[in-house]
């Protein structure tokens, strides 16, 4: 079943709920699908790898603005974009530990070849092609500096 599909059931489910949170998040994700699908030189569906994406950087702006909200003691905005997250992040693939992170990054170093911190562009090449939807990008970027370093 594709995103698209998967989000419309789960609008219809979360209107006959009356769950505004869950609707106002999937109706987002809807909007991203659809204004990809849409934009020029599209083929009018969407990869799994497109869908992905799309969810990584849905995911990654409610962090940001979870952040700004938090600094700025806004808990009323806080809690909607908390909300808004928490329903993304069932779209996405599970999120590897900071142990699993490591450990498939030193997998990863030992194919690669990398032995010292001139290598990172080489390694973070592959990292994030593999890790893409399971671990953040800063994590995955500090971890990779700490083991060549």
């Amino acid at each position: 079943m594709s995103l698209k599909t998967q989000v419309e059931s789960g609008i219809k489910d979360a209107m006959r709920a009356k769950d505004q949170d869950k609707l106002r998040a999937l109706r987002a994700i809807k909007s991203l699908i659809l204004l990809e699908e849409t934009k020029g030189g599209a083929s009018g569906e969407l990869s799994a790898d497109d869908e992905l994406k799309l969810l990584t950087k849905a995911a990654k702006q409610r962090r940001e603005s979870a952040d700004i909200y938090k600094t700025q003691n806004r808990a009323d905005l806080l809690e909607k974009e908390e909300a808004e997250l928490a329903i993304i992040e069932q779209f996405l693939p599970k999120q590897l530990s900071e142990e699993e992170v490591k450990a498939k990054l030193q997998e990863i170093i030992a194919r690669v070849g990398a032995s010292g911190p001139s290598d990172m562009g080489k390694v973070m090449g592959v990292a994030t092609k593999e890790l893409a939807g399971q671990a953040e990008g800063k994590v995955v970027s500090a971890l990779v500096k700490g083991l060549l370093a």
